[in-house]
């Protein structure tokens, strides 16, 4: 596992709180709206920071920082996450997980062990077809499933979210997505941005508007009635 990014705080990656934020290197997906393009390969030409220089700046500003978030890349690809969580929870820090879901045995044994306070994980698509071609993956899409169930079973918190990608989804995926978190506490429609897509076709595609969005959202929430709106 390859720490390529660290932020010391942030006000933006765990709502309600000033946490630090870890980035792994590596993914097993290659989602070509991605806009972690530098994250996807784990031999990225970023470089590594080593874990006890994280460490060290954590312990000295644990006493204003509300927490850790741990993203990526996919942190749950690497086994030895569970040890970096262990180490950063020993300082005092809560946990929060970025996933795709795609690991649901490691995020599992992190669930039961009561190792991470809240988890953000990326519902790509309708669980079908689209899901491999939207992740440029040969992914299972009942890994995604069993990923989903374990959250809403065991995570003291969460929240799912999807990007809204013109050229992949439109209202009706979204709304098989839906039915899927259906009940779910907490679900986020992500306005995609062509900014710094992966895949330099998808930065001339314009996001989708706000009628669009609106109209999109009031359906969706007839499911999940907290669904939001995310930029």
């Amino acid at each position: 596992m390859k720490i390529k990014g660290f932020l010391e705080s942030s006000m933006v990656d765990w709502e309600g709180r000033i946490s630090a934020v870890i980035f792994i290197s590596g993914c097993n997906f290659s989602c070509p709206f991605c806009h972690n393009a530098d994250l996807v390969k784990e031999n990225s030409a970023l470089p590594e920071i080593p874990r006890e220089q994280i460490i060290s700046t954590l312990r000295k500003k644990r006493n204003w920082l509300d927490g850790v978030v741990i993203t990526g890349g996919e942190p749950c690809m690497f086994p030895d996450l569970i040890g970096l969580i262990k180490e950063l929870r020993e300082i005092g820090y809560p946990i929060k997980l970025d996933t795709n879901g795609s690991y649901p045995q490691l995020l599992g044994e992190l669930l039961a062990n009561k190792l991470v306070d809240y988890v953000a994980m990326d519902v790509k698509a309708p669980l079908n077809d689209i899901y491999q071609k939207i992740t440029a993956s040969s992914i299972n899409t009942e890994t995604i499933r069993q990923s989903i169930g374990l959250i809403l079973s065991l995570a003291p918190a969460y929240e799912f979210r999807t990007t809204f990608v013109p050229s992949f989804l439109n209202k009706e995926a979204i709304m098989e997505i839906a039915a899927v978190l259906e009940g779910s506490r907490k679900y986020c429609i992500q306005q995609f941005n062509p900014k710094n897509a992966m895949d330099p076709l998808l930065r001339d595609i314009k996001p989708y508007n706000s009628g669009y969005l609106r109209e999109t959202l009031e359906v969706c929430q007839k499911l999940i009635p907290n669904a939001k709106l995310r930029d």
